[in-house]
């Protein structure tokens, strides 16, 4: 839970992001700045190592054996959506 509480900041920058780029391809204006910006964030070495810790231990949690992992991780992944906005 550790290393989703330390992702947070870039995975709603993130989020926003991509919103952002939706929004501009919608309305046919230019996203380059937004896409360099997410490749940025995307390839930042602190990210990149506690994304591929997270998904090396997800694997673990949905086997494990106590039955109060998931839901509690998945309610801070809900509560950290919501502070997102």
């Amino acid at each position: 839970m550790q290393i989703t509480k330390e992702l947070e900041p870039v995975q709603c920058e993130k989020r926003q992001l991509r919103r952002q780029i939706v929004l501009a391809d919608i309305e046919k204006r230019d996203a380059t700045d937004l896409h360099k910006r997410f490749t940025v964030l995307n390839r930042e070495p602190r990210t990149v190592k506690l994304e591929k810790r997270l998904s090396q231990l997800e694997p673990r949690l949905v086997k494990s054996a106590d039955p109060e992992d998931l839901p509690a991780i998945n309610r801070q992944r809900v509560e950290a959506f919501y502070r997102c906005d």
